[in-house]
């Protein structure tokens, strides 16, 4: 089954690219940084599982990214434009009772989003642990250092691979440098009321985003689960999107 793409306004009219996958209850994919919905969710078949247990997966290009908008200007990117945006998208596909589902960035900015108000039936935040939502600055000035180096950063540097993977999904690296400032820290204290049944889904060796554990204990109704891979390569895994449908299911 192929994805359908159509383009939605973000939430100042900028255009934001969503695909779609299935028919049946909605469930929102947010992708994580430098990624987009087909190399997050439909490249390694994660939107098709979602798709053949009876979801539709519905997968939105976050703004700087994919298909969707990448402008210049620093006044589109105002503080948590990413939430924004989902509200936008949001309201705009008409969704009522919806599950969400993050990786990195995407479980980020889906844990914002609650935080905000959004009220999804179910949650995933993939690729994330409590560090992560907390610390934000200290990660988001990494990738501001290898945009900042990209034509001089060599094999061995910690930044090596953020940028072989900027130059795989050719990225805007200015847009992304004022994406990158717009995202909030979440006071962890927070986290409590983050009260819908939420799935904590990790790579065995991924702690890029800090300990998911801990994010899991500090969330009321959560469960852990871990997948093999990396922060990298458990997007690749099939037991990533079996996780999800299960949880989704379940």
């Amino acid at each position: 089954m192929s994805a359908t793409q159509q383009m939605v306004p973000g939430f100042d009219g900028q255009p934001l690219a969503v695909h779609r996958v299935g028919a049946g209850r909605p469930v929102l994919l947010l992708h994580g940084l430098f990624s987009e919905a087909n190399t997050n969710w439909i490249k390694f078949g994660h939107a098709q599982r979602l798709a053949d247990a009876g979801f539709e997966a519905i997968m939105p290009d976050l703004r700087a990214h994919g298909a969707s908008a990448k402008p210049h200007d620093p006044a589109a990117y105002p503080r948590d434009v990413l939430v924004r945006d989902l509200f936008a998208v949001v309201e705009e596909l008409g969704l009522e009772t919806y599950d969400l589902v993050g990786f990195s960035l995407g479980s980020r900015t889906s844990a914002r989003a609650v935080l905000a108000g959004l009220s999804p039936r179910r949650l995933v935040l993939g690729g994330m642990g409590l560090e992560g939502l907390a610390g934000w600055n200290r990660r988001a000035d990494f990738f501001i250092d290898a945009i900042d180096r990209f034509d001089s950063v060599k094999h061995g540097d910690p930044a090596f691979f953020a940028v072989s993977f900027m130059k795989t999904q050719k990225v805007d690296r200015e847009a992304a440098r004022l994406l990158l400032q717009s995202v909030g820290d979440t006071d962890p204290a927070e986290l409590e009321r983050i009260t819908m049944p939420t799935l904590v889904l990790c790579g065995a060796q991924d702690r890029d985003n800090g300990d998911p554990v801990k994010l899991t204990e500090a969330l009321p109704d959560a469960r852990f689960e871990e997948v093999p891979g990396t922060h990298m390569s458990s997007v690749t895994e099939p037991a990533l999107g079996e996780a999800i449908v299960r949880f989704l299911a379940g």
